[in-house]
């Protein structure tokens, strides 16, 4: 599966507000809950918290794909 890339220009962007960016979830409330049912890893390992901090290089792999963060 190829990865998409996610360009930010600030130093980090939480797990939280790429979900929305990505527009996997609709609304903030709706990330927890999106984390409770799904499984998500960054860089592997697997992650529930809404507000990691996703730098540079970092890879999230949800059930809708693979992201990196450039």
């Amino acid at each position: 599966m190829e990865k998409k890339l996610v360009k930010i220009s600030t130093e980090y962007i939480t797990l939280g507000q790429l979900l929305k960016f990505l527009k996997i979830v609709g609304q903030g409330s709706e990330v927890k809950r999106y984390l409770a049912v799904n499984q998500v890893a960054v860089n592997g390992e697997d992650e529930n918290r809404r507000g990691r901090k996703l730098r540079v290089g970092d890879v999230i792999s949800l059930l809708e794909g693979e992201f990196e963060i450039v």
